[in-house]
């Protein structure tokens, strides 16, 4: 398996072993879980992706194998289905395993693929929620997603392909017409393209917009303008991946709170 291997464990113990799902927060290593950080000590084998926070690890013993599956806006390190084998493979061997990600797990994080894949390895595999990087962005960011008077819903979408790509499944019609606040993870690769779709299926081109990048953090960059223009503003200001967009009118609380 063509995994990048960092640091590996010792011979495998005997016992049960397990797997854990973690979801990492938004990317700052003190906005994981209690219970997150617990498992997380208690591993014998990490598989961290590109995004989770990976300051954690370097608190853990010089005995813990920790596998780089990070995964590349253009190329994967290590594939979906050998994730799958592989958490499977160490918890067969008596290891506990943590799979440590961005975000939540069930959140745009193939979690539900490896929870499943250890349902049908006979593997016991626990989830433990994250702060989603869809709520806690914005929040870091002075934008809370709901707000009284102005939207009570929330819509969180997939930004991964653009509108036009057959292989969407978004239902574009729908989260335009919508009254509630947009938020899009993955998207800024096609921002010019979600943006245009949007306006085009009813969204106003004045909705406030925002895009977050480093949410929370030393390197947090924001964006905010018209859903119309937010695409040029956003690479004139040089925003890069990853990052979240936030559409709708809760933006422009963001000139009191942040």
């Amino acid at each position: 398996m063509d995994a990048q291997v960092g640091r590996r464990a010792g011979a495998p113990r005997g016992g049960t072993g397990w797997v854990a799902l973690v979801g990492g927060g938004p990317g700052r290593p003190d906005l994981i879980t209690v219970r997150g950080l617990e498992l997380l000590r208690r591993a014998d084998v990490v598989v961290v992706d590109r995004l989770a926070p990976r300051a954690l690890l370097d608190d853990l013993g010089s005995g813990v194998e920790i596998v780089d599956a990070g995964k590349e806006v253009h190329g994967h390190n290590i594939t979906q289905d050998q994730i799958n084998r592989l958490i499977v493979d160490r918890a067969g061997r008596g290891l506990g395993v943590v799979r440590l990600k961005g975000g939540d797990p069930f959140v745009f994080g193939r979690g539900g693929e490896e929870a499943l894949a250890c349902l049908d390895a006979g593997v016991p595999c626990e989830v433990v929620p994250g702060v989603t990087s869809a709520v806690a962005v914005p929040a870091l960011a002075g934008i809370p997603v709901t707000h009284r008077g102005i939207t009570q819903d929330v819509t969180i979408v997939s930004g991964h392909l653009d509108p036009s790509h057959p292989g969407s499944t978004v239902d574009w019609d729908a989260v335009a017409t919508g009254a509630g606040t947009i938020v899009v993870l993955m998207g800024v690769g096609a921002l010019a393209q979600i943006a245009a779709e949007l306006v085009k299926r009813g969204r106003a081109g004045s909705t406030p917009t925002a895009v977050i990048h480093g949410g929370g953090t030393a390197d947090q960059q924001v964006v905010t303008g018209p859903l119309a223009d937010i695409a040029a503003l956003a690479a004139e200001a040089g925003i890069m991946a990853p990052s979240v967009i936030v559409i709708g009118d809760v933006v422009a609380l963001r000139e009191m709170l942040a």
